[in-house]
């Protein structure tokens, strides 16, 4: 086993959904995704498609009810992504203009560890957090330590 450390080139999240048409459609006009490219069946529904958020890529898949029997689950166990953006604010009205009541978008806050965020789960389950760096400052609850691998 080599000590030397890999050369990672991304990552990239791999999310399921029931419906990939939609979770497609869904991603692209609600958190303005930018769709690369789409497989699509005979039928011309998606079977797996990739959106670009940034300069990382998403890949999604739609998927049966038959694949979670076999997984012994009812459905897709969602899962948090972070999306990191330069205005929380303006991505929080835009995520608010494009859906409807029935999607519950938390309010923007700031956080302890120098972030403002927000939350919402997606069509499928997936909750997605928008994150924007405010502040290098960290104020942590007394008795909680911040300690960096870098030694900073």
């Amino acid at each position: 086993m080599s000590d030397e450390v890999p050369s990672y080139l991304g990552l990239a999240p791999y999310l399921y959904y029931t419906d990939a048409t939609e979770a497609l459609e869904w991603l692209t006009r609600v958190f303005g995704f930018a769709e690369k490219v789409r497989y699509v069946d005979a039928a011309g529904e998606v079977f797996q498609a990739t959106v670009v958020a940034g300069g990382s890529e998403i890949q999604l898949t739609g998927v049966g009810a038959d694949y979670w029997e076999a997984k012994g689950v009812d459905g897709p166990v969602g899962q948090l992504n972070v999306v990191y953006v330069d205005d929380v604010d303006a991505q929080f009205e835009r995520v608010c203009a494009a859906v409807d009541d029935a999607v519950e978008v938390t309010r923007p806050q700031d956080q302890p560890y120098g972030a403002r965020v927000f939350t919402v789960q997606d069509v499928g389950g997936n909750s997605w957090a928008f994150w924007q760096w405010v502040s290098d400052t960290v104020e942590l609850p007394a008795g909680w330590q911040e300690i960096r691998q870098d030694g900073h």
